[in-house]
């Protein structure tokens, strides 16, 4: 499995106030499915990252466009492949 840190810059403040129930509650089950290691939002309100588990970009891709911040355009994403380091 690779980790994939991805970015989720706000595009519209309102439908990410309407929408953030759903978005959270999608990132529950992808915790729960193993698929979502850790997600936080950024204190200066610009946005949030989730790190994702997948065995493919595509395979991340396919999950993040399920999240309802993106179905919704709420929010952008960017993904990157993270070459991650744990203590």
């Amino acid at each position: 499995m690779k980790y994939f840190a991805v970015l989720l810059p706000l595009l519209d403040k309102a439908k990410s106030d309407q929408f953030r129930p759903q978005h959270l509650s999608f990132l529950e089950s992808m915790r729960n499915e193993g698929h979502v290691v850790a997600n936080g939002r950024f204190t200066d309100g610009t946005g949030g990252l989730v790190i994702y588990k997948a065995n493919s970009y595509e395979e991340c891709e396919t999950l993040v466009q399920q999240d309802p911040f993106i179905k919704e355009e709420a929010r952008r994403y960017e993904i990157r492949e993270w070459d991650a380091v744990f203590a």
